[in-house]
């Protein structure tokens, strides 16, 4: 299936992604720079420069490009039709400020894990993610929860795509393991980082349904605060508070 779609794309359009992502990655950067990173002649990286800059969707300083913000308008727009945004956004800065920590919320899209909403307690610490940052699933407590959901096929389905990478020591990479995980989080409601993305960080999430899986959310901290009664009891507790709020505001908004 791959392989069957990688022969209908465009190259093109695939130079002009290409463009795209690694000036996000980058910042700005010039024709030369740009077309020795993607492996590209300058003529042809200057030729979709143009198009972009003539259709707005870059910026030119000097000799070198960026992103516009035109790129701004196409993501409200993808965010304003995740009708459930605004119920969850209310509530995780409620859980943010009643925990201290970092509440997350995430859906998932072509297999990887996309955050929408960060909020920050007073105690929180600085994590990897990021609004619109995208992440394998296996390996965070919001990716779980929401595989916890799926059937088997689409856990399948995503795993043969993007394999199970481990990030640190404790990060899942076996499939055996994963679907036991993924039972003991349907029994319990709830799933757990415990430091499996990054160390000395654990989390927990509960998946948000709505007609099907919708995202979840997640409290996020230091190993040193997220242990114990706190992180195996008082949190999740919250957390499921939290998730049952989320829903059924979301059936009336």
């Amino acid at each position: 299936m791959q392989g069957e779609q990688s022969s209908r794309t465009v190259q093109s359009v695939q130079t002009t992604i290409d463009i795209v992502e690694h000036l996000r990655e980058v910042g700005e950067a010039g024709v030369t720079d740009l077309a020795a990173a993607l492996d590209h002649s300058k003529g042809t990286t200057h030729s979709h420069l143009a198009t972009l800059l003539e259709n707005e969707y870059v910026v030119r300083n000097g000799d070198r490009y960026g992103l516009s913000l035109k790129f701004l308008d196409f993501g409200e727009y993808v965010k304003s039709q995740l009708e459930i945004y605004d119920v969850v956004a209310e509530e995780l800065d409620d859980l943010a400020a009643e925990t201290g920590e970092v509440a997350q919320f995430a859906t998932e899209e072509h297999g990887r894990a996309v955050y929408l909403y960060k909020a920050h307690g007073n105690q929180a610490v600085n994590t990897a993610s990021s609004v619109s940052k995208r992440e394998y699933i296996h390996c965070i407590s919001l990716g779980k929860a929401m595989l916890a959901q799926f059937p088997e096929e689409r856990v399948d389905e995503i795993v043969d795509r993007h394999g199970l990478p481990a990030k640190t020591s404790n990060t899942i990479t076996e499939r055996d393991e994963l679907a036991a995980e993924l039972q003991e989080i349907r029994e319990r409601g709830y799933a757990v980082d415990d430091e499996e993305m990054i160390e000395g960080i654990r989390c927990v999430a509960a998946p948000i349904t709505n007609d099907g899986v919708v995202g979840a959310i997640s409290i996020s901290g230091p190993s040193s605060r997220m242990a114990g009664e706190r992180f195996e009891e008082t949190l999740p507790s919250k957390l499921l508070r939290s998730a049952n709020v989320i829903e059924i505001n979301a059936k009336f908004s």
